[in-house]
């Protein structure tokens, strides 16, 4: 399909049918993934793709109460998401049905190959992650083309190490995120629903709109 619809309808997928995700569709999405771009070529990333309903369910079990704290936080008041509440709605079925998804995939990276540059910044350190989410997205793009549905999550790498002993990931590679992939059982969105340019782009300082509102 052309990239740009691509881009515009690669949502997350929450509802999946069973069908199994062939190993040709996997490959081609792998095979074009790997280009994304990261740091000195270092090609950190490396990823398990986990089909087996054991394991699954295994991830599922640590994923659950992970995400049941999380919901209950939104439903309480106490954690303001800034969602709809349809999509809380919809996170709370993929998280009751994560081992139904026809495979899981662990995103893992090799530490030696991130080179964060923001660790002594005082804040949470993000730079590690340029070498690793593109070729996520990558991933993500490479299956909407070929009709697969997508759900990434970071949520189950706070249980990294139960995910580390289940898959038998060695040291010096860590978790960065988990993506349930599957045909969907809904019909992909026409387009994503996201903020206007006007509302996101600055010029030259962070409080100077680049661009005027549509239709002004």
């Amino acid at each position: 399909m052309e990239l740009t619809a691509a881009m515009r309808t690669t949502g997350t997928c929450r509802y999946f049918r069973t069908d199994p995700v062939p190993d040709e569709v996997l490959h081609q999405a792998f095979e074009v993934a790997r280009f994304g771009p990261q740091g000195g070529n270092r090609q950190p990333v490396r990823w398990i793709v986990v089909r087996a309903a054991a394991r699954k369910q295994a991830l599922a079990d640590l994923y659950l109460p992970l995400w049941k704290a999380y919901f209950n936080a939104i439903s309480d008041g106490s954690v303001n998401v800034g969602a709809l509440p349809k999509t809380v709605v919809d996170a709370d079925h993929f998280a009751e049905h994560l081992a139904e998804a026809p495979a899981i995939i662990v995103v893992c990276a090799e530490t030696a190959g991130l080179h964060p540059t923001d660790h002594e910044l005082g804040r949470i350190s993000v730079v590690g992650g340029a070498s690793i989410y593109p070729t996520v997205q990558n991933l993500c793009l490479a299956l909407r083309d070929q009709g697969v549905g997508t759900a990434v999550t970071t949520l189950l790498c706070h249980e990294e190490p139960q995910v580390r002993k289940l898959l038998e990931i060695p040291d010096g590679f860590i978790t960065a995120a988990h993506i349930a992939v599957g045909y969907p059982e809904k019909p992909f969105p026409t387009t994503l629903t996201r903020s206007p340019v006007s509302d996101i782009v600055a010029l030259e300082t962070f409080g100077t709109p680049m661009f005027a509102p549509a239709g002004s």
